[in-house]
């Protein structure tokens, strides 16, 4: 997957929108690939694989009219190419009901996974997502969120401006 880097989402095969764990060919362009993507994808059309490639340069978007994240579950930023570069030429990420993608200093924030409470204390993040937080988006107050984190994965997400670490999350 070397040679694909995706702004929005840096670690794809981390996060498991991406799989290698067999050999594929891939709906758009044909050819085959070893990995491959697993995530949303909004079209008419059925689409079962996707190669980086095809994502990274938007040919699957284009191809398919499809996107890889809802637009209108966005922060805003200004400027449209930073929408269509995380719509149409980004992985998604899988959430339980609608995945919403945020935003900070003016520029939609890199997804780096999915996370417990028990990582995000590892990781020395928990005063920070504190102060990060966003009712707003999550609909629910800090400590609700801090329970159902406890016992279920938020969505971590990093700005690429000021490093600054959120959480989003969502609930059944």
């Amino acid at each position: 997957m070397s040679g694909y880097n995706f702004k929005y989402h840096p670690d794809p095969l981390k996060t498991g929108a991406f799989k290698n764990d067999k050999t594929v060919k891939c709906d758009c362009c044909g050819k085959v690939t070893d990995v491959y993507y697993d995530g949303p994808f909004y079209s008419v059309e059925n689409v079962e694989f996707l190669c980086p490639e095809c994502i990274a340069s938007g040919a699957a978007a284009e191809k398919f009219d499809g996107s890889f994240q809802d637009s209108e579950s966005v922060d805003e930023v200004s400027g449209h190419d930073k929408l269509n570069e995380l719509t149409l030429r980004t992985p998604g990420y899988c959430g339980w009901q609608q995945e919403y993608w945020l935003a900070h200093c003016d520029d939609y924030c890199a997804f780096m996974g999915y996370y417990k409470w028990s990582d995000l204390e590892s990781e020395g993040l928990v005063e920070e997502i504190t102060e990060t937080y966003r009712e707003d988006i999550c609909c629910v107050p800090f400590e609700d969120a801090v329970r159902h984190i406890k016992n279920n994965d938020c969505y971590l997400f990093k700005c690429l401006n000021c490093g600054k670490h959120f959480v989003y999350i969502d609930f059944d």
